[in-house]
């Protein structure tokens, strides 16, 4: 509680002196939550473990032999799944709480732990072919299932990753821009469709009451996908008749929804997507008219740039306003 709070209450009479150096001290001196720090390490040590295993497979590879290592990685899995399976909690489609504090982390590295095997038995004995496409659909399925099965959005945010892969589309924050040939109008409408079934999935989930805690996980990935793929099909296949409206379509829908749910971070990523459009379409339209660069321009350019940054700081002023949150400090 901030100081100047107790001091205003004080000052009303609301409390005594007493009661206000009592609660100043309780502040003070009461221990904080590590919950977050606890489950960042957690996770990031999950990682670490799959990194450094993969590195000492890696650097020891002739002296261990395939048989040990695929036996050591498939152990490691089922003794995760086993337990995560033993601990769990009955099924529900509503949230549910984690049955001990390594339930979580356990479940992923088991998951990654499956991936792993499967990888390497396709890189070593090839147990795929080249059936590229069942090497994904099989941890796709198998994710899906345990993301619903376990209640673990870690589990799902893997099986939606494998489920665009499978469709050739790369979602990971690293790839997504650089690993996609988003020339390639096939690979732009798959993903406009991947985006539209996320988000549709995403909406289903809260409608329905089933899992609605997945809600966020599914709209996350689809609404980037969504938008990443629609700005590429305006200004690589630049399909204005189609997109154009799609994307004022979108950003309309994603504004309504964010004010709707109260929501900063899908108003923030929708007005992103949709200023990134409309700066497109500014300067091509300023360039269809001009084709070279006059002082004119740079003024127009300048004032174009003044008056976006002009209303960002209005929107971080107003932005409890526009999503009609309640100012809980007055």
């Amino acid at each position: 509680m901030h100081k100047h709070i107790l001091n205003e209450l004080s000052t009303k009479g609301l409390i005594s002196e007493t009661q206000s150096k009592q609660i100043e001290s309780y502040e003070a001196s009461k221990p904080f939550s590590l919950h977050w720090e606890l489950k960042t390490v957690l996770y990031l040590g999950v990682i670490l473990l799959n990194l450094g295993l993969g590195w000492l497979i890696y650097d020891n590879i002739d002296s261990i032999g395939h048989g040990v290592i695929i036996g050591g990685i498939a152990a490691i899995c089922i003794a995760c799944f086993a337990y995560t399976y033993r601990s769990r909690v009955p099924f529900s489609w509503q949230q549910t709480e984690s049955a001990s504090p390594y339930y979580d982390y356990l479940l992923l590295l088991g998951c990654l732990m499956f991936v792993i095997l499967e990888g390497y038995l396709q890189y070593q004995y090839e147990i795929f072919g080249t059936r590229y496409g069942l090497a994904t659909f099989i941890p796709m399925t198998f994710f899906f299932g345990v993301a619903y099965f376990f209640d673990h959005r870690g589990a799902l945010s893997l099986a939606i990753t494998a489920l665009a892969s499978w469709l050739g589309v790369a979602v990971t924050p690293a790839d997504i821009l650089s690993s996609n040939d988003f020339g390639d109008s096939k690979l732009v409408w798959t993903g406009v469709l991947l985006g539209v079934i996320l988000c549709a999935l995403a909406f289903f989930s809260e409608q329905q009451n089933r899992k609605k805690h997945f809600a966020f996980t599914y709209l996350n990935f689809g609404i980037h996908i969504l938008f990443i793929a629609s700005l590429s099909g305006l200004m690589i296949l630049e399909t204005w008749v189609v997109f154009l409206p799609l994307l004022i379509l979108t950003t309309t829908f994603f504004i309504w929804y964010a004010r709707n749910r109260a929501s900063l971070y899908f108003m923030v990523v929708a007005l992103i997507y949709g200023y990134i459009a409309l700066t497109y379409l500014v300067f091509q339209i300023r360039w269809s008219y001009t084709y070279t660069i006059h002082e004119g321009d740079i003024y127009f350019y300048t004032l174009y740039f003044m008056s976006s940054c002009a209303a960002i700081i209005v929107f971080l002023l107003k932005y409890k306003t526009i999503l009609r949150i309640k100012n809980t400090e007055q």
